[in-house]
């Protein structure tokens, strides 16, 4: 099974955008996304895979946090 996680967009390089995921900064491929700063993206190895909005993300995010 795979997980995808939600971050927020801090800067973009081109393809590549610096995602803060709580605190964790790394960068991410959002070739296949149209996205801008300060926009939340589904991540799955590496990729942003969709494109949402905060309350979207943070409905996510709660689920994760009951899971832990």
């Amino acid at each position: 099974m795979c997980v995808a996680y939600p971050g927020r967009v801090e800067q973009i390089d081109g393809r590549t955008a610096r995602v803060d995921f709580r605190g964790n900064v790394v960068n991410v491929n959002i070739g296949v996304v149209d996205v801008e700063v300060g926009d939340y993206v589904l991540v799955h190895a590496g990729m942003a895979i969709e494109a949402m909005d905060e309350e979207k993300a943070r409905g996510i995010l709660e689920v994760f946090e009951d899971i832990l």
